[in-house]
């Protein structure tokens, strides 16, 4: 996304889970006046994080809608400029929060951050460092598109105190890749993979993407496959989502190509589950797989209810009961930053209510489960007839999908909540 994962597994009706994503990966309000952000104080002992969005894409993959640029989109922006707005953004940030917490991870995503090259993301850390602590053991994650890598990079990087990386691989057939628009051979993201290895990277994932229009179970397979053999710790894996107003579903309202169908979707998913558990990647969360202590940190932020301070054109950001997003486009978040103010396009306070809802959608995707006491009288009895369905399974305290229910993930939620 480049390789972000905002492609659910839509095997029922309505993917409404993935609200959970958009508050982290692309920005919901176009450009505007910027608003006032409410004064807000990090909640002691949550975990949080920082997210850095960079909004540069060479070029503009067909299944893409998130907020990126590509050169001729940019209007004058260029990675300096957004740079410069970055610390501006991120001193204003810390003087927002008053109370600093220590920061427990970092992620860098896009559009495609490894444009910046070893030394401008080496910058961006560094500009978190100047007015956030790290915590020792933090974890520094980047996304990088195979074509903008090199083992030069991996090593800045390493030296940088970056300590994942999530390459964006999709797939290893070169007709699944055309279709996505994606420029990179096939073997690219496996070597990218061995050279991030070869830097000293412990946490190396790979984002796969299936139920692409032509792609066949041994094309899947292969990819699985190959992800396998890169000896990485952690794949992702999301079923394509055709987004409105992206290329891909012009190509599919013009009949050019078929949409995904939703019992392929299931089966593929089932293929990559099982080729991964049998070699020792276990689920976590209902699209990502690890080896024992390869889970992103920052996402299981994200998922059990942690806070962070999103930055860069379009981030979005949560502390407390607020949400807030970012001015779009990069030349619109700089002026604002000029002006001394935050690039805020608008917030939400989330009430007990929503806040429940965002609990139970996202925890129940993770293999910990679903703690019991999350729950009200009404939703445990809910609960027990999805038991009954197969769909959960009860494991001390908390609830835990099933195989069957990781394929109805999203249906399951809209039954405890109804």
């Amino acid at each position: 996304m480049s390789n972000r994962a905002r492609f659910a597994l839509t095997v029922s009706e309505t993917a409404v889970w993935e609200t959970g994503w958009v508050t982290v990966r692309t920005a919901g309000t176009p450009n505007a006046a910027p608003v006032a952000l409410p004064a807000m104080a990090p909640a002691p002992g949550l975990p949080f994080g920082v997210y850095i969005h960079v909004p540069f894409c060479a070029t503009r993959c067909g299944y893409c809608d998130f907020n990126t640029y590509t050169p001729g989109e940019l209007g004058g922006a260029n990675p300096d400029g957004w740079l410069e707005a970055l610390r501006a953004e991120l001193a204003l940030a810390a003087r927002h929060l008053g109370r600093i917490p220590e920061i427990d991870t970092v992620f860098v995503g896009g559009g495609t951050p490894s444009l910046l090259g070893g030394q401008g993301l080496a910058s961006v850390l560094d500009a978190i460092r100047s007015h956030f602590t790290l915590a020792a053991d933090a974890e520094v994650t980047t996304e990088a598109n195979p074509e903008s890598t090199s083992p030069q990079l991996f090593e800045q990087l390493r030296a940088a105190g970056f300590t994942r990386v999530s390459l964006g691989m999709q797939s290893v057939a070169p007709h699944v890749l055309a279709v996505l628009d994606r420029v990179h051979s096939p073997g690219r993201a496996l070597d990218a993979a061995r050279d991030a290895r070869a830097a000293g990277f412990d946490h190396v994932n790979l984002d796969l993407i299936y139920g692409t229009p032509g792609e066949t179970d041994d094309d899947l397979r292969r990819s699985v496959d190959a992800a396998i053999e890169a000896q990485v710790d952690h794949v992702s894996a999301y079923a394509l989502v055709v987004e409105d107003g992206t290329a891909l579903a012009r190509r599919v309202r013009r009949g050019e190509i078929s949409a995904p169908d939703n019992d392929v979707l299931a089966h593929r998913y089932e293929l990559i589950d099982a080729r991964l558990s049998a070699a020792g990647l276990g689920w976590y969360e209902v699209s990502n797989w690890c080896l024992p202590g390869g889970e992103c940190r920052h996402n299981i932020g994200y998922w059990n209810g942690g806070e962070w301070w999103g930055a860069g054109p379009g981030a979005h950001g949560y502390v407390g009961t607020t949400r807030w997003w970012n001015v779009k486009h990069p030349n619109a978040y700089a002026q604002v930053l000029a002006n001394g103010v935050l690039p805020v396009a608008d917030f939400e306070r989330l009430d007990s209510n929503a806040q429940h809802t965002e609990d139970v959608m996202l925890r129940v995707r993770l293999r910990d489960g679903l703690p019991l006491a999350a729950l009200d009288d009404a939703e445990l009895r809910r609960a027990q007839t999805v038991i009954e369905d197969g769909l959960l399974t009860r494991d001390g305290d908390r609830l835990i999908l099933t195989d069957p229910g990781r394929l109805l993930a999203d249906a399951v939620v809209r039954t405890l909540l109804a």
